[in-house]
């Protein structure tokens, strides 16, 4: 059964289509969507097993999630996108721009990975917090969670953005299944040797403090993808768009806007 997907629109412009990560509904991206719509007619959507979305049976795939993507496109009337994805979302990017390139204009990879055993392997802070979670309360999992996901700097001098994503993924709060579906698309994900393949005029973006995704990961995606460019985002965690909204928006911008 083909799940349903709950997706919404803003703004206008040129079509811009938003794939968030694992664990994060649409409401991830609160703080560029302003400054997004902007400048562009901005799609997000819940991807399966999360927030308003449907959440069947997993294991996920990339592909499947892809394949999501690619109905959200068709169900909005968009033809062809802009694309950006963040973690999770930015392996699904690659996946669309890969195996539906007319239906990709520009993409923008942020803190994510090629995926496979020739990728930087998971930070070993994330890999620590991930077998202590076990034994912690939910709550303070959870929190453990939106706190290593921000750089330490952000998590000491601006709690808000701690109290703000924990309340959001509290009232979005995944069943361990959906989660473990979402979780088993990326660890199946490798794109590595096809990313010589993708076409699409691609923008790489990482936070030099992300201890979730190794920011050597995003010098691998440059250095695979044809004419990709990287920016670094110093000072700044896995969530560095939530610690420098302008700038990421800035950038994103700029990019998308780019002459031909």
């Amino acid at each position: 059964m083909i799940p349903r997907i709950v997706w919404e629109r803003h703004g206008a412009g040129t079509p811009l289509l938003l794939i968030h990560g694992l664990g994060y509904a649409r409401w991830g991206w609160e703080p560029v969507l302003p400054g997004l719509v902007e400048r562009f007619d901005v799609i997000l959507f819940d991807n399966r097993g999360i927030g308003e979305s449907d959440a069947p049976a997993g294991p996920y795939t990339v592909a499947e999630m892809a394949g999501d993507a690619v109905r959200v496109l068709d169900e909005s009337g968009v033809e062809r996108a802009h694309v950006v994805g963040t973690s999770l979302g930015g392996m699904i990017a690659q996946e669309l721009a890969l195996s539906r390139p007319e239906r990709v204009d520009r993409l923008v990879l942020a803190c994510t990975t090629p995926g496979g055993p020739k990728a930087h392997p998971m930070p070993k802070a994330t890999v620590a917090l991930m077998a202590e979670a076990a034994t912690l309360e939910p709550a303070v999992a959870l929190r453990r969670f939106v706190e290593n996901a921000l750089s330490p700097t952000t998590v000491e001098t601006r709690p808000e953005i701690v109290e703000r994503i924990l309340a959001h993924r509290l009232a979005t709060a995944q069943h361990q299944a959906a989660w473990a579906g979402q979780a088993a698309a990326g660890l199946g994900f490798d794109a590595h040797d096809r990313l010589g393949d993708l076409a699409a005029p691609t923008l790489v973006q990482h936070g030099a403090e992300d201890v979730v995704v190794d920011p050597g990961n995003g010098d691998l995606l440059a250095r695979l993808i044809p004419g990709a460019r990287l920016l670094a985002f110093p000072a700044t965690g896995h969530l560095f768009f939530w610690e420098e909204p302008s700038r990421f928006v800035a950038s994103v911008a700029s990019f998308l806007e780019e002459a031909p």
